[in-house]
């Protein structure tokens, strides 16, 4: 895997694979313990871990001593909540796996139409269950709180975008 791995050839960026594997587990468990599936963790930590942040299947599993079909799964999962993208290089019968640039920020932009969403549905149930109800008030008492979650959210990557301009 030489350079998707960060072990050079020049010596430059020479890690221990074994310390570097036992990172990738322990952060993946940190994402599981969030809330994440496992095998997603374990592939996305692989691939921020990865100095090129780019991998196909082959070295997913090779890495992470899993099958392709469990690879497959968990790019799946992690290309349909935006955190990897799938590339393909024209004449190459391989799919390559890119975590993107800058993902927490990718990842906290994301969440942030999720959360219209749910405020979409959250009105909708209110008007379903009646705003005078227990339950429709405490729809409306989420919704109130997902739509100061957005301002907030908007103004804290406005500032995020300021410190790294």
């Amino acid at each position: 895997m030489g350079g998707t791995d960060g072990v050079g050839t020049d010596g430059v960026g020479r890690r221990d694979p074994a310390v570097v594997g036992e990172f990738v587990e322990r952060f993946a468990a940190v994402l599981v313990d969030a809330g994440f599936p496992r095998m997603p963790a374990r592939v996305f930590t692989a691939l921020l871990t990865s100095d090129s942040g780019r991998l196909t299947s082959a070295e997913l599993g090779e890495l992470l001593r899993v099958s392709p079909a469990a690879v497959s799964g968990a790019v799946r999962y992690l290309v349909q909540v935006d955190l990897v993208r799938r590339e393909h290089e024209p004449g190459s019968r391989r799919d390559h796996y890119r975590i993107h640039d800058h993902v927490w920020y990718e990842a906290t932009t994301n969440r942030d139409r999720t959360l219209a969403r749910w405020e979409t549905g959250l009105v909708e149930g209110i008007a379903a269950l009646g705003e005078d109800t227990p339950a429709g008030r405490r729809l409306a008492e989420s919704l109130e709180f997902f739509g100061f979650l957005r301002v907030e959210l908007a103004q804290m990557m406005d500032r995020w975008r300021a410190r790294r301009a």
